[in-house]
């Protein structure tokens, strides 16, 4: 049931289904307070109710009591819970609602500060962290996407080069085909891994476009920062008509395994809960104009329980064998 346009508040009717084991209810419109019944479903494992509007104290008991079961990213007026959840406490946001001049600052100063602390920035809405831009606006900045501007081809669908901005900022705009299966699901797990870390050889996500085109079909899409120097696929697998002959010293290659290994350690031990990439590959690998590696495409990661920390490496490391 996730992205659809459902409003008001979280039926009551769900109560009944006592033998769910996961409920996925993101990126909605639902609004008001948890209701209590999702304390007590006995099997629920998941639930996700992130990117919606919800409000108010949340749940301390039954399913709310491990973090590692519920996802409640993007609802700014959410207070309370566990400590795990990393939730304002629902005294403070009290305080600050009765004292309007200090409220007004607030809005100012917090985002400020935490886009600069990358453990909170999983806690902002995505629409503050990352302003929508519109489908007319990233048709114009890739020439209408045209094959001229397109510079790869994804697992879920095509990669133009454009500019952005008043600054004329290049930047990468990952277009998801969603004729294609699992493309939707690829585009909600790449904002939502995104939308939770921050680290310099992790590739940095823009901007977002969830929309419709001048068909009125869903549109779909990604910006991130363009990267000069390509995919480490590019300096590996050269063609033979290639005109440019790239070269990769010894220490250009340590550097760069070494960038990688800082980014999927902060993956596996600085992130909450932990996340495995799930498609670690050359291709995947992008090089800034400093030749400083940055991991992307994160369409297959997955959060997963703490306890499954210790097998992380494994996974990655059968990947890159």
């Amino acid at each position: 049931m996730q992205g659809n346009a459902f409003s008001g508040s979280i039926p009551q009717s769900l109560s009944s289904l006592i033998s769910i084991i996961g409920i996925n209810l993101s990126w909605n419109n639902f609004s008001g307070q948890i209701p209590q019944f999702l304390e007590n479903l006995p099997f629920l494992e998941v639930l996700d109710l992130s990117y919606n509007h919800l409000e108010g104290e949340v749940p301390t008991r039954g399913n709310f009591s491990n973090a590692e079961n519920v996802l409640l990213i993007g609802n700014e007026k959410l207070c309370g819970g566990v400590s795990e959840l990393h939730l304002p406490s629902c005294q403070a946001e009290s305080s600050k609602s009765s004292r309007t001049p200090t409220r007004i600052l607030l809005k100012v100063v917090i985002p400020e500060s935490a886009k600069k602390s990358p453990g909170e920035s999983g806690l902002i809405q995505m629409e503050e962290q990352f302003p929508m831009v519109s489908f007319a606006k990233l048709s114009k900045v890739t020439n209408e996407f045209s094959p001229a501007n397109m510079i790869g081809q994804g697992n879920y669908g095509l990669v133009y080069k454009g500019t952005l901005g008043e600054n004329k900022t290049l930047v990468v705009v990952k277009v998801f085909n969603l004729q294609q299966k699992g493309a939707s699901k690829s585009f909600l797990a790449e904002c939502q891994a995104l939308g939770r870390i921050r680290h310099r050889n992790l590739v940095k996500i823009i901007t977002i476009c969830s929309s419709i085109d001048f068909k009125r079909s869903d549109f779909k899409a990604v910006v991130y920062e363009y990267m000069q120097n390509g995919s480490l696929e590019d300096w590996l697998h050269q063609s033979d008509d290639q005109a440019e002959v790239l070269n990769l010293s010894l220490i250009k290659r340590l550097n760069i395994a070494s960038d990688v290994a800082y980014g999927i350690e902060y993956l596996h031990h600085h992130c909450q809960p932990p996340v495995v990439h799930g498609d670690l590959k050359p291709s995947n690998i992008l090089l800034d104009h400093k030749m400083v590696a940055h991991v992307g495409d994160f369409g297959l990661a997955r959060f997963l329980p703490i306890a499954h920390k210790a097998s992380l490496l494994k996974l990655h490391q059968g990947q890159m064998g």
